[in-house]
This record gives C-alpha cells, structure tokens and sequence, in this order.
C-alpha cells in the first residue's frame, strides 16, 4: 500500500510544480475565454441587466454582416501579403549579411538599417508612416520631384490605396524578425555541406535550392506561423493610421470587434466576432503545434 502511494506521489510532484502555472493560465486565459464564448450566447450582456439566452443567432448575424466578410477579407489580405513580403524581405536580406562579399564594417552598418523598424513600437511607427504619407509629407514630395506624380496622392483615405498601404507599412515594420531569425539559422548551416556540394559541381541557385532551403525549413514553417497569428490579430498599427477607414476599406477583425465593443456597445456581438477570431487562430496554432511535434522527433 505504501508503495502504491509512494508511486502515486511521485507521478503527481510534476503536476504539483507546473499547478502554480496551470492556475495561472487557467484564470488568465481558460476562464476568459469561456466567459467571451457565454456573451457571444446572450442577446447584450453588460447593457442587458438581465440577457437572454440566443443560442447561435449572433453567430448567423455576424457571419451574414456585409462588414464582417469585408473584415474578413481585408484580414485575409493584410496578412498573406505580409507574411510573403515578410519572408521574400527577410530572406534576402539575411543572405545579404551572410555573404563573405561585404567586409564587416558594411556589414555592421547594414544590420543596422535593416533592424531598425524593429526598433520603433507599432505606435511611433503608424505615426511617423502617417506624417511621410500626408498629402503633404515627405513620400508625395520625394515623388513629384522626381516626376513620378503629377498631383498629392491620398494614400490612407484612398479606397483604392488605403489597403495596400497600410500592408505595405506592416511589412517595413515586421521584415527584421525574420531576417534575424533566418540569418542566425543561416550562421547554423555548416560549410561542409556546401564545399560538399560544389564539389560534386552544384551551382549557387543549386546550393540555395537543395542545401540553404532545406535546412531553414524548419525555421521558416515557424516563422510563418507565427505571423500568420500575429498579423491576425494587428490593431494598434491599422487603428493608428486609418482606424478601419476609408469606408471599411481597411476593416480588420481586430478594428471591427473593437468598435463593436467600445464603439457601439454591442457586447454579445463583439464577444461573438472575438471568438470567431480566436477559432481562426487555434487552426493555424494547431498547424503550429503539429509541426513543432514532428521537427522534434
């Protein structure tokens, strides 16, 4: 019997040190998440003194809102071309730095430069970008001098431009973080492989193909991922330059759930886009997941 309890004790002393954590994650993050998922059910909590039970009806209502799929597409949008541009830029870049072709000073003073976005918070950044790209700004001026433009160019109130701009802004913002995480994957790879390669008569684009590219694999599935997740969820950079604008032309799920909430106090149906938003995340987090899983074995 003793034994049988001194086993029982030693499986549980794990649990006992990871139970402060567990609490931890089960107050700050289960028990919230259950709470969003119980408003997205009731007609209008926090405004009702007494909400009834809808079932599924703010679902049916946010799903058929004309906002909510343009919402939907804009966040689509923003973050595939971020996350490609992201990769295209970091990849390039971090090659750059890589390469034995530059001495060290130029290479200490390109990291810089290219690091430098990842300085500036998303505030600082949406407020410069907001002050180059003024009708005014510096960006209009650089190209009606050099006679690229005829007249100011509207690019945050545009319909037509609005968008890509502020995609545009989120990828000079977010290209450092894989350019980082390449380069320090790309000083991993060793020279063997390489000269192994040259030797058996592989050029550099075979080089790049059959040795740089699957050996950052791994690293580039988890950066993807990432900022897959990430770029979802990006508010305070689309709320700072454009506030959802011109027209829902810029509508994230991040900026219409937030208006929803704080903008037209429509608790229930905020709730509800949340938690649409937090289902299309655990997908990608569960891809995630899954590759993590099989990368370590």
């Amino acid at each position: 019997m003793n034994r049988t309890l001194q086993r029982v004790a030693k499986k549980l002393v794990p649990y006992a040190y990871l139970s402060p954590t567990l609490l931890l994650l089960a107050v700050l993050s289960l028990l919230p998440i259950a709470m969003v998922f119980s408003y997205s059910l009731m007609n209008n909590v926090i405004m009702e003194k007494n909400p009834v039970f809808v079932g599924l009806a703010n679902y049916v209502e946010i799903l058929s809102d004309p906002v909510f799929q343009q919402a939907i597409y804009n966040t689509f949008y923003f973050t595939f071309f971020s996350v490609v541009f992201h990769l295209i830029l970091g990849l390039s870049f971090a090659m750059l730095l890589n390469t034995k072709l530059i001495g060290p000073i130029t290479r200490a003073l390109f990291r810089v430069v290219y690091i430098l976005p990842w300085v500036f918070t998303a505030t600082i950044i949406a407020v410069l970008w907001r002050l180059m790209l003024n009708p005014n700004g510096v960006v209009n001026y650089l190209l009606a001098t050099l006679g690229l433009i005829s007249h100011r160019v509207e690019w945050l109130s545009s319909r037509q431009l609005a968008l890509p701009t502020v995609t545009f802004i989120n990828i000079w913002a977010g290209y450092p973080f894989y350019m980082v995480s390449i380069l320090a994957g790309l000083q991993g790879i060793s020279n063997e492989l390489y000269e192994a390669g040259t030797i058996d008569g592989a050029n550099g684009p075979q080089l790049f193909r059959f040795i740089t590219l699957p050996q950052l694999k791994p690293i580039i599935l988890s950066l993807a991922m990432l900022d897959i997740i990430w770029t979802m969820q990006q508010f305070t950079l689309i709320w700072m330059t454009t506030g959802g604008g011109p027209i829902h032309v810029t509508e994230m799920l991040s900026t219409f759930t937030y208006k929803l909430a704080f903008s037209s106090y429509k608790f229930s149906l905020a709730s509800t886009s949340a938690f649409v938003i937090l289902t299309l995340s655990m997908f990608v987090a569960l891809f995630y997941v899954r590759k993590q899983k099989a990368s370590d074995e």
